[in-house]
């Protein structure tokens, strides 16, 4: 097959719409469903992530991506038992690769409703259960086991898109696309991120323990295949906020940061342990949270909307409980698909327990940058190496 016919392109209205191989063909099966055009960017851009970090750590890869940008992506590093509640992944034994799939799933679950799951394996029955009763659009992965199939092909009333790739396949070196009836053409960005691009470390502090290597590693990867410009925090194996497609950098950098805090604030007991009805879907639960993490809590815990999902009214999670939860945080890495311009974004990500950084370097104010991260004993690597996508 060199040819494959969609609905229609990004909007309705855009038809006719295909897909097609220019020489040889098309790479990929489709086994069930009928993906779109957003779901096949999002399959192809989700593929090349999870393939690239299977690659420079040896791990199982997994993200869940949205609207052509990772919401979460991941190594198959095992659950704690917070993590295992936090994701709704039970008590069952995981595989690395189910293990990778609920951390990229769990990095922001409310950006990943709706998503297209990339894996770097061939999904096997625990990863197929744990994707069943998701909200997702489609997967795509090397290979699937029958039993996986079986799971799988339930979903969405039997209309689930499930994608297979040639995982051998490799893609011309030249790329082009159109805009407004002109071709573009561009090299591939073929960049090779593995520990080497962290050689380069401008600060006084210059320990960098591996596993902020692997995750600095993990957050670059990541914002290879996202909007730019891109922000990605990353920790325990993990991206856990990622700030994409915004003009300012340092919006980037805060939409990030308020992911992360997010993620560490499911992780409290107030939250483990929030009262809901049986019955309540997962989306219902995500929505709740959310709330109930924000400003807007009293839209839900001050009139009657509480009933509606939970079986008694929670205890606010106050600001001050919020502040000192946030403050054990340590250790968490940063990657930036650009050099940050001003020392602000040093600030903004030390409030969010950043230790690590990455970023290209070359700004006229790089030195500014540097003093901040030194006054707080962060270490900063520049990796020369600019990461836009679009």
């Amino acid at each position: 097959m060199n040819s494959f016919t969609l609905k229609y392109g990004c909007n309705p209205n855009q038809v006719p719409a295909r897909i097609f191989a220019r020489e040889g063909e098309l790479p990929i099966k489709v086994l069930n469903g009928k993906p779109g055009y957003i779901n096949f960017l999002d399959a192809l851009n989700g593929y090349q992530l999870v393939r690239e970090l299977k690659e420079a750590t040896g791990y199982p890869a997994a993200t869940s991506f949205k609207h052509v940008s990772p919401a979460g992506a991941a190594i198959g590093l095992p659950l704690s038992d917070t993590l295992r509640k936090a994701y709704f992944t039970g008590s069952k034994e995981l595989s690395p690769l189910a293990c990778a799939y609920a951390r990229a799933r769990g990095a922001d679950r409310m950006s990943s409703y709706g998503d297209f799951v990339a894996l770097s394996d061939t999904c096997d029955e625990q990863t197929a259960a744990l994707i069943s009763p998701e909200v997702s659009d489609g997967i795509i992965a090397p290979g699937y086991t029958d039993a996986a199939l079986e799971i799988l092909k339930k979903k969405r009333k039997g209309s689930y898109n499930i994608i297979k790739i040639d995982e051998s396949y490799q893609p011309a070196p030249v790329e082009c696309k159109d805009v407004y009836g002109i071709t573009f053409e561009q090299g591939r960005n073929n960049c090779k991120i593995d520990g080497r691009v962290l050689d380069n470390i401008v600060t006084g502090n210059k320990e960098l323990p591996e596993a902020a290597k692997r995750d600095l590693i993990i957050s670059l990867i990541a914002l290879k295949y996202t909007q730019s410009n891109s922000v990605c925090y990353a920790y325990d194996g993990q991206a856990i906020g990622i700030g994409a497609g915004q003009q300012s950098r340092i919006h980037c950098n805060r939409l990030a940061g308020s992911k992360a805090d997010t993620w560490f604030l499911r992780q409290h007991e107030k939250v483990l342990n929030l009262p809901f009805k049986k019955g309540i879907g997962r989306p219902d639960r995500d929505n709740a949270i959310d709330v109930y993490l924000s400003e807007d809590w009293e839209d839900m815990l001050c009139t009657d909307a509480w009933k509606e999902v939970f079986s008694e009214r929670p205890e606010p999670f106050t600001r001050e409980e919020k502040k000192e939860w946030l403050s054990r945080i340590g250790g968490v890495s940063l990657g930036s698909d650009a050099f940050f311009p001003f020392s602000d974004n040093i600030e903004r990500a030390r409030k969010s327990g950043v230790s690590y950084i990455a970023q290209p370097g070359g700004s006229v104010r790089d030195d500014a940058v540097i003093e901040a991260c030194d006054k707080y004993g962060m270490v900063m690597a520049f990796t020369g190496m600019r990461l836009f996508h679009h």
